[in-house]
């Protein structure tokens, strides 16, 4: 890692961390530096203008003042690049506007050299995935599992069969190459797998979801994790 993609990685470590902060054997350990160094980097950011904090001591350790803005964050074009292949590798999936639409902002910042490369290297990677649902079933799911509430559906299930179901949506489930709602099904009253390439139609309701802990779904794969931000 080159020291300045680091000093904007040590400054979000700063971030996420909050009012704990972190020391700097943390902060040496995460990247394989010395301590030295990373105190080294700590001066360079707060001469840059990052508002740094520090405390000696016991519990002590270096932080970013809250709310506070830091330096934008300058990406390469291979992880720029990145950004645009997972994307695209996922677009049928759920929030695939707002993801492609995020990835032209991070493809515009880009100084004109790196972009052309961007697009260039671009032609080398290819991905192939089956039509999306429509966004009239995309935008309610995504609706309601933003904000909790319940969710109107016509389902149609392997066997043909159709049934209308009031779910309150506990997760999104990427697997075996579909996506899948996984929610609380008022008229099963467990929870249930639905597809949402089988989702006939989908409609929001003003009711709130219960607390449905994510537990009571089971124990995912080995192979399995939650998106990280």
């Amino acid at each position: 890692m080159k020291r300045i993609e680091r000093m904007y990685a040590v400054a979000e470590a700063l971030r996420r961390s909050g009012r704990r902060g972190r020391t700097a054997e943390q902060l040496a350990a995460e990247f394989g530096v010395s301590t030295r160094t990373v105190k080294r980097d700590l001066k360079a950011l707060e001469a840059a203008g990052t508002p740094i904090w520090g405390r000696t001591g016991p519990g002590g350790g270096y932080g970013v003042t809250e709310g506070s803005a830091l330096p934008p964050v300058n990406l390469t074009t291979a992880q720029a690049l990145a950004l645009s292949a997972a994307v695209s590798a996922t677009a049928g999936g759920p929030f695939g506007d707002s993801a492609r639409a995020a990835v032209r902002k991070v493809i515009d910042a880009l100084e004109p050299g790196s972009r052309r490369q961007a697009a260039q290297l671009a032609e080398r990677i290819w991905v192939n995935h089956e039509p999306p649902p429509p966004r009239r079933i995309l935008s309610p799911v995504e609706q309601a599992l933003t904000e909790q509430r319940r969710l109107n559906l016509v389902y149609c299930d392997r066997k043909g069969n159709v049934t209308r179901r009031q779910v309150e949506p506990m997760i999104l489930a990427h697997n075996d190459g579909r996506w899948w709602l996984v929610a609380w099904c008022l008229l099963r009253d467990d929870v249930r797998w639905f597809e949402l390439g089988r989702i006939q139609s989908a409609t929001v309701t003003r009711q709130s979801c219960g607390e449905r802990p994510i537990a009571r779904i089971g124990t995912p794969p080995e192979t399995a994790h939650p998106v990280t931000v």
